[in-house]
């Protein structure tokens, strides 16, 4: 039987103008190698002209990439418009829909719902990263121009992000900061991060408990979180160097290893009982970031969604 094979189409955002190909390509699939990302590019990528790994690539180029066809699991498909006009369009990602196509996910991604709501010419280049099972604000540039103001805002620390976080057990403060610098590359999983004080770049979050609970005679927590660094999973990370990992977080939580299994749909019950949920719980609530076009501040607020009041209550 002829094996199937699907062409996974990426167009590159502004932010990533002058980078090398297989650069971008490593920070759209976290999941391989520059190797193997290096490989694919020399053996998989179709586009109208001759693409290297050492390519530089600019805004608007355009290329696939042949990939064999996996069954995609479902995601949910509804995502809600919070916020557009010319230049901006503001979401709230349900968990569980990632935002860029991968070798998993295919059609279901956010960039391919936009393209189903929208029309194929509709232009919402997302301005940050949003984990897959994280879900709350996330930000699209809808031309160029509003796409470099976004990444310089960005940048340039003039947004401010809230986030809402269910921890395990009771911090011993009530507000408390972590300043702790982040590497890439974790001892498990590959796209994981690690607190590195040699390695690392500065990272720091603050954090305030708004609620303590207790579920099954366990303890928990409902934190607010602001990121003053916007490094990869750095709220994950900070949180368990706190010793209070977030509820369902299968990297950073009981066992990194929970990530392989889960990966590979072998993850045993006894692990979904320890994590409690079937995502990690961090919500982006609220964010606050000048508007692209006259540089007015503009904040958005997400309520909290149903699987998190749900284990709250």
């Amino acid at each position: 039987m002829e094996e199937r094979v699907v062409e996974i189409e990426f167009v590159v955002e502004p932010n990533y103008a002058g980078w090398r190909l297989d650069r971008y390509l490593c920070e759209k699939i976290r999941r391989l190698s520059r190797s193997r990302v290096q490989r694919i590019i020399e053996r998989d990528l179709v586009s109208e002209r001759k693409l290297k790994p050492s390519s530089l690539v600019q805004p608007g180029l355009t290329f696939r990439l042949r990939r064999r066809a996996m069954e995609e699991p479902a995601v949910p498909e509804q995502v809600t418009e919070l916020f557009r006009d010319d230049a901006l369009l503001v979401l709230d990602k349900p968990a569980g829909l990632p935002i860029h196509p991968t070798a998993r996910y295919h059609h279901g991604t956010l960039v391919a719902l936009l393209r189903k709501r929208y029309g194929p010419d509709f232009r919402a280049d997302p301005a940050h990263r949003l984990d897959r099972e994280t879900s709350g604000l996330l930000v699209c540039g809808r031309t160029e121009q509003a796409c470099r103001c976004l990444m310089r805002a960005f940048a340039g620390g003039e947004v401010e992000k809230e986030y809402l976080a269910i921890c395990e057990g009771h911090p011993k403060e009530e507000q408390f900061l972590i300043d702790a610098p982040i590497a890439e590359g974790g001892a498990v999983v590959r796209i994981a991060v690690r607190i590195d004080p040699v390695a690392g770049k500065p990272s720091r979050t603050r954090f305030q408990v708004l609620r303590r609970f207790e579920r099954d005679g366990q303890p928990f927590s409902l934190l607010r979180c602001h990121p003053e660094t916007g490094r990869q999973h750095q709220i994950r990370v900070h949180l368990k160097a706190a010793g209070h990992p977030l509820v369902g977080d299968k990297i950073y939580g009981h066992d990194e290893g929970y990530f392989d299994r889960f990966s590979r749909h072998c993850l045993e019950d006894e692990a979904w009982e320890k994590l409690r949920l079937e995502r990690h719980a961090l919500h982006a609530a609220k964010i606050r970031l000048p508007h692209p076009e006259d540089g007015e501040p503009r904040t958005f607020e997400s309520p909290l969604p149903s699987d998190l009041r749900a284990f709250l209550e």
